[in-house]
């Protein structure tokens, strides 16, 4: 388990640093409620975005996105009026995105970000 969570953080990050790179602006990540967990908040213009990441260290169990399910949108979904309810957040627009991060123990991370998902 402490394997799962220390790439979980490692994907999260390398997710974020690609994020920033491409001009978004992370303000909240790890964002929980009774309802789940919201890996990345950011701001992309006037979108509030917010974003699941998928992390793997091989294509064993199938690509990252194929874990995102429709109950997982459904979730995410939820979770995004949550965030934007208790922080009280007047968000112009809202999106939903992927990022997955294959990050191989010996070799660089592969990085594969989908916008607008949901």
């Amino acid at each position: 388990m402490a394997h799962n969570a220390e790439l979980g953080r490692r994907g999260e990050q390398l997710a974020v640093d690609h994020l920033e790179s491409r001009g978004l602006r992370v303000i909240d990540r790890n964002w929980r409620c009774v309802h789940g967990e919201i890996d990345i908040v950011a701001r992309d213009g006037d979108a509030t975005v917010f974003i699941e990441v998928k992390t793997r260290t091989s294509h064993d169990y199938g690509h990252p996105f194929q874990a995102i399910t429709p109950v997982k949108l459904a979730r995410l979904r939820r979770l995004a009026v949550a965030w934007c309810e208790a922080t009280d957040a007047a968000a112009a627009r809202i999106r939903i995105d992927a990022v997955a991060v294959l990050a191989p123990d010996e070799a660089p991370a592969i990085i594969e970000h989908l916008e607008g998902i949901s």
